[in-house]
């Protein structure tokens, strides 16, 4: 274990299940919630913290601001949620005022060299807002970007294929939201891309693989609608994030990064294959994506500056 304490802001339905889902993980010696309601935060940490000799030591409390003091990761899941039928970019201005005042508060105790994961929807967006207010390198602010839908569309593929979702290879691009990009190009299984794969396995079509990517791309709206809230997955996905980092895997995974020329893209943060070390982004991949994707890509950086620029950002 390289890293010995995760401060998680935020005891929402998010906050609280990724906490809980990174103590079952034995990621951390030490994991601090941080939350306005401080009923709420110190009854989820005491509801987890009784089920510690189950788990690999580890000390789980409520705190305060000043407990991000020491923290190798702070991971910033607060903010309102988001409604039935309204879109993350709807949230934007809501949840934007609301991290002004988080990233003041943590960066008042944080140290210089902290990990922050911004959650919290529009992520990209909010991602790009925490970057600004931290002044922190651009390598040590990160979202959890397109990391569940490329999940999303594994768990597709692998139900159309009968393949096991982990052998199934391939990445979601670009704004974790409407604009989202799927990389079909690079698409593959077992290094066979997906139409090789189908000429000797089953069968599947343009409109087989539209009908995936639709589906992942609606699939927060889908579940919002049934549920409330999204957080069983979404928790699962931070946890494998704080996981490449804590265990300095150099693992490669769709986080929302600050981008600085990559694929013709400047001063944004969205989702493309990303090394992840100790240190947060270790290097953006430059990946072969075809012209389309490209195009879709872009649109997507367009949209999210767009959108920037309406909050004066």
């Amino acid at each position: 274990m390289l890293r010995g304490k995760v401060a998680v802001i935020g005891a929402g339905f998010v906050g609280s299940t990724t906490a809980y889902t990174i103590m079952l993980k034995g990621l951390f010696q030490e994991i601090v919630l941080i939350d306005i309601n401080k009923d709420k935060a110190e009854g989820d940490a005491l509801d987890m913290a009784h089920g510690v000799s189950f788990q690999k030591p580890v000390n789980i409390y409520s705190g305060d601001w000043q407990d991000c003091k020491g923290a190798d990761i702070v991971i910033i899941t607060a903010g309102v949620n988001q409604k039935v039928g309204e879109t993350r970019i709807d949230l934007l201005k809501r949840n934007a005022d609301i991290f002004k005042s988080i990233v003041d508060n943590v960066m008042k105790y944080a140290s210089d060299d902290v990990i922050l994961l911004t959650v919290t929807n529009p992520v990209d967006i909010l991602t790009y807002i925490t970057y600004k207010l931290s002044g922190l390198p651009k390598s040590q602010v990160i979202g959890s970007g397109t990391v569940l839908d490329t999940s999303r569309l594994k768990y597709l593929m692998s139900r159309h294929t009968g393949v096991d979702a982990r052998s199934c290879h391939t990445y979601i691009i670009g704004e974790h939201g409407d604009s989202e990009v799927a990389a079909w190009s690079i698409t593959n299984i077992a290094g066979m891309n997906m139409q090789r794969f189908f000429e000797n396995f089953g069968k599947c079509t343009d409109s087989d693989l539209q009908k995936m990517y639709e589906e992942v791309k609606n699939s927060a709206y889908d579940i919002i609608k049934k549920k409330g809230a999204t957080y069983y997955a979404i928790a699962a996905a931070v946890a494998r994030i704080v996981e490449c980092i804590s265990g300095a895997e150099n693992s490669i995974l769709t986080v929302s990064a600050i981008l600085n020329g990559e694929y013709g893209i400047e001063d944004i943060a969205l989702s493309v294959p990303t090394q992840l070390s100790v240190n947060g982004v270790e290097r953006i991949l430059d990946v072969p994506f075809n012209e389309k994707e490209l195009a879709g890509l872009r649109n997507s950086a367009k949209t999210l500056k767009d959108s920037l620029k309406s909050i004066g950002f």
